[in-house]
């Protein structure tokens, strides 16, 4: 039930001539006794020539509606006051009916996302580094998807490039076809090292791999059958670690290596309309600001990075004709996404104000770069599994009897590792602490997982009769919950305009806060069956709400814990 935009309907027929309807600003007060809307009335002085608080009294007369129990005015604030009974027996009926399809919005239909995330390189391990691309892209495509979007998920591989070219020449100089397959991202990484080893001592090897790599790039039969059985074994290794993240819903898994032959076309349109310019021997094309060249190719005619995302953000407008493309990379390429959005506009496309960098802080461990002690990159799937084990610990420690513990531990730990990332703001570099993430109090997944196997446990004792909630006694700790019930559908459309899955994060923690702190003050279970049967049907739509905001963030919820 949106009774902001009931609201803002209401005002807008005193300030139309004065200002728009979507200038119109409605607030949470911090302090719920002052009401459950505010309007700041301070704005509107200038345009009006009235003191605000006189305003706020003409706003006031306005707001008369069924929908509020009562409007005060305090020093040029309007505080709204919602009719507690109208809103519960509305927002839990709704919520009751539509189940996990309450909050949808349509706000996309018609619209198409294109979203490129999670991105590892092949014949390397999958990192650490690559968690938060993989669990922002998936919350960003649930939440598009939530709102009416048709989203294409790519997985936008690295498997192209000189290094593959070394590691072709590696493998066949130094490798082991049986070692490759029983260790692939292993072995092959012990190859491209080897390789450099050999290079310091026989620096001709680095013309060797150069000529190897040019044997792919002309489709030599041997190198592409090595190069695709290595691409082959990678993917196979990546996807246990999207099978124990529960992600694996990519539309493409085109790699770079798939835009080889449409980045002439890309060269071809920029000489056409005159961008290119010689700059030491090197291709480039010169942007506004103080925005740094962009290198398209090199001294030695080779192409690069960007000129590959420009035949791919290209070629995916053509094919999927995009509304919005997104592009789930860290902070670190904010100037790679401006040059690449500047010379498409340049090229005369557009739609390049439809190119969004989704941009994100790093991973850190005591304040530093998360490694391991030789400083080398930290494998994600060691991770995931090292928090599966850790859950594990702490089920034997709480309830060691408890069926299906695997599955509940792999759900915990999981969830956990995704819950820390999603709940902080992306840009922000993010403290890994498996013991601290994994804690069952506090601001973590666990947390919400424990809350809605609480409300399972409960609803054991819900029956299905009628409630009548016009005789129904509202009590502070449920109407501060229902009221947060009602902010679902505006939390997931503000999560997708703000490309912020952390608000979603956010509001599962103040949802299950208000329902414990209710728990808490609350004896469910008593001898009045009309007002039990009642407190029972708003935890379960709580615990609907609660399900539904887990899965957008790509976590499990549990019936018991």
């Amino acid at each position: 039930m949106n009774i902001k935009e009931e609201i803002k309907n209401l005002v807008y027929k005193v300030l139309e001539n004065h200002v728009n309807k979507e200038d119109i600003v409605i607030e949470y007060p911090k302090d719920r006794k002052m009401g459950d809307y505010a309007l700041p009335c301070f704005t509107y002085a200038k345009v009006l020539h009235k003191a605000p608080v006189a305003i706020a009294n003409e706003l006031k007369e306005a707001l008369n509606s069924d929908l509020f129990e009562k409007v005060e005015v305090v020093n040029g604030y309007v505080n709204v006051f919602i009719n507690k009974k109208n809103l519960t027996k509305n927002i839990i009926n709704e919520i009751i009916t539509n189940k996990e399809n309450f909050g949808n919005s349509d706000i996309g239909e018609g619209k198409t996302i294109v979203i490129d995330y999670s991105s590892p390189n092949i014949a390397k391990p999958f990192g650490v580094g690559h968690l938060r691309s993989t669990v922002i892209g998936n919350a960003l495509r649930n939440i598009a998807i939530k709102n009416g979007y048709k989203v294409i998920s790519i997985n936008y591989l690295g498997d192209w490039g000189t290094q593959f070219g070394k590691l072709v020449y590696a493998y066949k100089n130094w490798g082991n076809e049986e070692a490759v397959r029983k260790n692939p991202i292993d072995e092959l990484k012990r190859l491209y090292v080897k390789f450099h080893e050999e290079a310091e001592k026989n620096p001709s090897l680095d013309d060797e791999g150069r000529r190897a790599f040019k044997l792919l790039e002309d489709k030599d039969p041997e190198s592409l059958s090595i190069w695709k059985w290595f691409s082959d074994e990678s993917i196979k290794e990546f996807n246990k670690t999207y099978e124990l993240l529960g992600i694996n819903n990519f539309d493409s898994w085109q790699g770079e290596s798939f835009y080889n032959d449409k980045m002439d076309r890309v060269v071809d349109e920029l000489i056409a309309k005159n961008l290119l310019e010689e700059s030491e021997g090197a291709m480039i094309v010169n942007l506004e600001g103080d925005i740094a060249p962009a290198l398209i190719k090199r001294s030695d005619g080779a192409t690069l990075y960007i000129t590959r995302d420009l035949a791919a953000a290209i070629y995916r407008k053509e094919t999927y004709n995009f509304d919005e493309a997104l592009y789930v990379v860290g902070n670190e390429q904010t100037l790679h996404f401006n040059q690449l959005k500047q010379v498409l506009g340049k090229l005369g496309y557009d739609w390049n104000k439809n190119v969004h960098h989704i941009p994100f802080g790093m991973i850190l461990q005591n304040g530093k770069k998360m490694s391991t002690r030789q400083g080398k990159s930290v494998k994600l799937h060691d991770v995931l599994l090292e928090a599966i084990g850790l859950a594990k610990q702490y089920i034997d420690e709480r309830n060691g009897d408890i069926e299906d513990k695997e599955n509940i531990s792999h759900k915990i730990g999981v969830g956990a590792v995704i819950f820390n990332d999603l709940k902080n703001y992306r840009t922000n570099d993010i403290e890994f602490n498996l013991e601290d993430i994994l804690k069952f109090e506090g601001e973590t997944g666990p947390y919400i997982q424990y809350t809605y196997a609480r409300i399972m446990s409960l609803l054991n004792n819900r029956q299905d009769i009628t409630i009548n909630f016009d005789e129904i006694a509202i009590n502070e700790y449920e109407w501060y919950l229902i009221f947060k019930l009602n902010q679902f559908k505006d939390t997931i459309i503000s999560s997708k305009a703000n490309y912020d899955p952390s608000l979603i994060a956010k509001y599962l923690i103040d949802i299950s806060q208000d329902f414990n702190k209710w728990y808490a003050n609350e004896k469910f279970i008593d001898e009045n069956i009309v007002q039990t049967q009642s407190r029972l049907l708003i935890a379960y739509a709580t615990s609907i709400v609660l399900k539904e905001g887990m899965r957008l963030l790509g976590i499990d919820a549990l019936n018991k814990m």
